[in-house]
């Protein structure tokens, strides 16, 4: 079976505003000012407790907060979908891939209750056959573990991850999988210096290449090495 696993944030959705939003809600029942999206960007893409970590850190909140801060951050973050879109194609894409016959997945460091609350707000509940969260395991990217397990019997050889980040890129080399960068997510470091397979600037390419990578032979993985638009 072949497959495609995508990260969620930042990759499939632009779920940044939300994101934000409940960051923000959060300061201001500690009595503080926001944060910019700009900043708040910048917090996303190693899990909620991180992200929290992050918010500490650039503002006037307590460390030893961190445990509570973080709960009620998961308590505001199932609703949070209110803002969140598609990336441009995004939905044209998933429709064609399954068209053709892959299957597909989802590998997120989002907690698995807002992965599949924000999938059904985009009405997507039925496009994915596996949804694999940030506490579905023991563990969360970029350890291999979560991607691995977002699979399901296809083999590494038949499998295309798609993320937007440089924690996307180290997971998919961990797991030994092939993996296609798009380029307006997320990342915090310019894209000659992400290891990929591929990369892509609209999800109007992603079926094509997604057909292609999946009979080709797996190359070595190179930073800089570009294959596709931009």
């Amino acid at each position: 079976m072949r497959r495609v696993v995508f990260d969620l944030d930042g990759t499939l959705l632009d779920t940044l505003p939300d994101i934000a939003g409940v960051a923000n809600r959060v300061l201001a029942e500690e009595g503080l000012p926001p944060l910019s999206e700009a900043t708040v960007r910048t917090f996303i893409g190693n899990g909620v407790p991180v992200l929290v970590a992050r918010m500490i850190e650039a503002t006037a909140l307590a460390p030893a907060d961190h445990g509570r801060l973080t709960a009620r951050f998961l308590a505001l973050y199932d609703d949070a979908t209110g803002l969140t879109h598609p990336f441009p194609g995004a939905a044209e894409a998933l429709d064609r891939l399954a068209a053709a016959g892959l299957a597909l997945s989802v590998c997120t460091n989002k907690p698995e209750a807002p992965a599949r609350a924000v999938i059904a707000a985009m009405g997507w509940i039925n496009r994915f056959d596996l949804v694999i969260g940030g506490d579905t395991l023991a563990v969360k990217k970029p350890d291999p573990a979560p991607l691995r397990a977002a699979l399901g019997d296809a083999t590494r050889a038949d499998a295309l991850y798609v993320g937007d980040s440089e924690t996307d890129a180290a997971t998919a080399a961990a797991a030994g999988i092939r993996f296609a960068l798009f380029t307006r997510g997320y990342r915090k470091s310019p894209i000659a210096a992400i290891a990929r397979d591929h990369a892509f600037d609209h999800f109007d390419a992603l079926p094509a290449l997604a057909l292609a990578a999946a009979s080709a032979p797996r190359r070595s993985l190179e930073a800089g090495n570009l294959q596709e638009n931009p």
